[in-house]
């Protein structure tokens, strides 16, 4: 029998049972899979305002006035930010802007310099 299971890629349950010859199945999450296509991790992806990929340690251009809380003025368009950080939540890049000290952004309203 426990050649007929397989770890589910989903949420690692080790119930997956066979549904057909090509089809596995998860019981506890409802995923479906083949186990021969091999498929690749997509992990953290945050991208910018085209569409772009962003890493850690790139630099980004603000596309937008931002306004700041506590602070009369507003980050303005075409301020360059650089060595930015990813990390997941909403406002997914972290950094430091001259001038107002440590930021979190968002991704959309940022693109890759």
């Amino acid at each position: 029998m426990s050649e007929t299971l397989q770890k589910c890629p989903q949420c690692s349950s080790p119930y997956g049972y066979m549904m057909s010859e090509t089809v596995f199945v998860c019981p506890e999450c409802a995923y479906e899979w083949n186990p021969t296509v091999v498929e690749e991790p997509q992990g953290f992806v945050v991208k910018d305002s085209n569409g772009n990929i962003l890493n850690d340690g790139d630099a980004v251009i603000i596309i937008k006035n931002l306004p700041v809380k506590g602070s009369s003025s507003p980050i303005k368009a075409g301020t360059k930010v650089k060595n930015i950080r990813l990390v997941e939540g909403d406002h997914n890049i972290d950094c430091k802007i001259d001038g107002f000290g440590a930021m979190a952004l968002k991704s959309e309203f940022v693109k890759k310099a």
